[in-house]
């Protein structure tokens, strides 16, 4: 992305209602905090990552249902 397009949409976001603005604000911000900072796996972490993979690498995942399940819960 250009610095451009970048300067287009942060133009357009000023015409957005205020609490989308404040959303974009509030992300850049976190996206700015986080930058840099490393991220520490607990053992717990790497245990659950490498079951994960290996669950993946058995074929093992979630059927269309259990997802549309799942995604039932938040809507």
């Amino acid at each position: 992305m250009t610095k451009e397009e970048i300067q287009a949409i942060l133009e357009r976001v000023t015409a957005w209602p205020l609490d989308r603005q404040e959303d974009l604000a509030r992300m850049a911000l976190t996206m700015e905090e986080v930058d840099g900072e490393e991220f520490d796996l607990t053992e717990d972490d790497w245990a659950d990552l490498e079951e994960g993979v290996a669950e993946a690498d058995r074929g093992e995942f979630a059927s269309e249902e259990e997802v549309k399940s799942l995604l039932d819960l938040y809507r």
